[in-house]
């Protein structure tokens, strides 16, 4: 249940913070929230996280329903009992669903998010949605890294242990 609600949350921070956007920035400058390194600025994203592989909505909405219920699948039949991994698929699904919504509804996503402090280095504009698969992914590439290193450790123990 405390998955469920998490889901929820990811998803209604996601809406809610683009529908302020769109209210209060859709046709007007950016505004800075630290000046020189964090502003909102209103993006139509036709592609995918960080504005790539742009006019290819059809593409992203096939692969976004495919990913989102092949985890959604997993995290139903397997339960994770790892509290790491099911918050990582949670955030990836979440974050998944939430640009759906607007590629569905608009037939683009909204971002907002600008980090402008290095420009020459970063020049993407993204969202929470994107925020979310992302940490999701790192989360779980994490965890499948340890994961990976604990299971060899542990062959590597019976193999000298037999011998």
């Amino acid at each position: 249940m405390l998955w469920i609600i998490l889901l929820v949350l990811i998803i209604f921070a996601d809406q809610l913070s683009k529908w302020l956007v769109v209210a209060l920035l859709q046709g007007k400058e950016s505004v800075y929230v630290i000046p020189g390194v964090l502003r909102f600025t209103y993006v139509e994203n036709d592609g995918a996280a960080f504005g790539m592989l742009d006019d290819h909505r059809w593409v992203f909405l096939v692969l976004s329903t495919v990913m989102i219920i092949a985890l959604i699948f997993y995290i139903v039949k397997y339960k994770p009992s790892s509290k790491w991994v099911m918050t990582s698929l949670i955030l990836i699904v979440g974050g998944g669903i939430g640009n759906m919504i607007d590629r569905i509804l608009l037939g683009y996503v909204i971002d907002f998010i600008d980090f402008c402090a290095f420009p020459q280095l970063w020049r993407w504009v993204f969202n929470i949605a994107d925020s979310a698969v992302c940490v999701g992914t790192f989360m779980l590439s994490v965890w499948l890294i340890i994961d990976t290193v604990k299971e060899y450790k542990r062959e590597k123990a019976e193999k000298e242990k037999a011998e």
